[in-house]
């Protein structure tokens, strides 16, 4: 401890508000799951039409992911959070004028379209601020904002519908976006150019071997060229296998439990809080994972496939919620899982910033990231149809079996596209 105050945080200050950023965008992004039995109720909406809305959302998302991840890398992580957090604070306002199904589409889509520079902005803002022993875990701590803004969700949501209303919860989630951009554009400028940041710790974030000669190189990476290269589908694969099932967890567990173990919605949920809680745990946990293992010396393409690994595995067990109907123990399976999913999605993103230089981060994040959406898109359009199908039949829980069959093979899937695809993960040089 004594090397790090030496050192400074600055850079943790940094990880701080990209940890704030993410849990107001999954704040705003969780809320439909939670209103969706009152508002399924007041527009009359079967379980395609919710489908479809989800659909809209993600459909842009994927678009937006492809078209930030361009954006940012050329105009920078400022800029383009800016930018992003603008748009999707606007949209999740808007949704409280919404009167009609449609309607409910459109401000989804355009929340899909501001939320989809998060990410993007996120991890290169990692890789600008931490060498590469520290990356995963910063990546973690970020990532577990989504899982916060899960957490806190299902507390103030029904809280903010039972006294005022569900336009209300959407402007007042909205807003927060807005105090945070303020915060943003007061405090924040890349290592090079922050005044605040003591030379020492710029030294500490500039300590990896290439990490210089990536800040001075102004040259421009085409998407031809990264889509020529083996570790970009890698990557690809890894999102679009594994992406769908957290929209599931976020999009429809909330109506799970309220179908299975009739859960009211309209009070603070301690299922859903213990759920969204094993999320931050795993975010944290897998970032600490692999970062722990390479400072014992690992290799960080073993330390990234190990701890990547360590998540396939712990999400296979939500299959066996099919054999049981005891409440405590389906939330126990499903937060191991959800926990996994995000020990994941820490690593995952981590490997873009050992793979590839700073200059291209965004592109790929971007990329990897629409192909997580497309898989966004299509696997709602699936759980739609089966729930659906099973809801006709009178026995809707038997759909859900189906849909967490898919959810318990789909990362060891993904695991097995990427050993195969980059088996060492080497450094691209562009």
């Amino acid at each position: 401890m004594i090397k790090e105050t030496k050192i400074g945080n600055y850079r943790w200050f940094i990880c701080f508000m990209l940890f704030a950023a993410t849990t107001i965008n999954y704040l705003d992004r969780q809320i439909l799951g939670l209103l969706k039995p009152s508002l399924e109720k007041t527009f009359s909406w079967t379980e395609t039409d919710y489908s479809h809305i989800v659909m809209a959302f993600t459909a842009t998302y994927a678009l937006g992911q492809l078209f930030y991840g361009k954006l940012i890398d050329k105009i920078g992580t400022k800029l383009g959070y800016t930018i992003s957090i603008t748009v999707w604070s606007i949209a999740a306002m808007l949704h409280a004028a919404v009167r009609t199904t449609f309607g409910f589409g459109a401000m989804r889509a355009l929340l899909g379209m501001g939320e989809s520079g998060n990410y993007p902005a996120g991890v290169k803002t990692v890789a600008e601020w931490f060498p590469k022993k520290e990356r995963a875990l910063a990546v973690g701590i970020f990532d577990s904002g989504s899982n916060i803004g899960a957490c806190v969700a299902p507390i103030l949501v029904p809280w903010i519908l039972s006294v005022y209303g569900w336009q209300m919860a959407f402007i007042v989630t909205g807003a927060l976006g807005f105090v945070w951009l303020a915060a943003w554009i007061s405090f924040y400028e890349i290592p090079v150019k922050q005044k605040k940041l003591k030379p020492a710790e710029l030294a500490y974030i500039n300590s990896d071997e290439d990490a210089l000669l990536e800040d001075n190189d102004t040259s421009t990476v085409t998407w031809k060229k990264l889509l020529s290269l083996k570790q970009t589908w890698a990557f690809i694969a890894g999102k679009f296998f594994t992406d769908p099932i957290w929209y599931f967890f976020l999009f429809w567990l909330p109506s799970y439990f309220a179908t299975y173990f009739h859960l009211d919605l309209k009070k603070p949920s301690l299922p859903l809080v213990i759920v969204y809680t094993g999320t931050m745990i795993g975010s944290i946990g897998g970032g600490y994972l692999s970062s722990w293992l390479i400072k014992k010396g690992w290799p960080v393409y073993k330390a990234r496939k190990a701890a990547l690994m360590v998540a396939a595995i712990c999400v296979i067990p939500v299959m066996a919620t099919r054999y049981t109907t005891n409440m405590w123990f389906v939330i126990a399976l499903i937060s191991l899982s959800v926990a996994a999913n995000q020990a994941w999605s820490a690593n995952i993103f981590t490997i873009v910033s050992d793979m590839f230089p700073k200059k291209a981060v965004s592109s790929v994040v971007g990329l990897g990231g629409m192909a997580g959406a497309i898989g966004g898109v299509l696997f709602p359009m699936f759980i739609g149809f089966i729930l659906d199908f099973y809801k006709s039949t009178g026995n809707i829980v038997a759909g859900y079996n189906v849909i967490f069959l898919v959810c318990g093979c789909s990362f060891l899937v993904a695991w097995l596209v990427i050993h195969l695809l980059a088996p060492k993960m080497e450094k691209v040089k562009l």
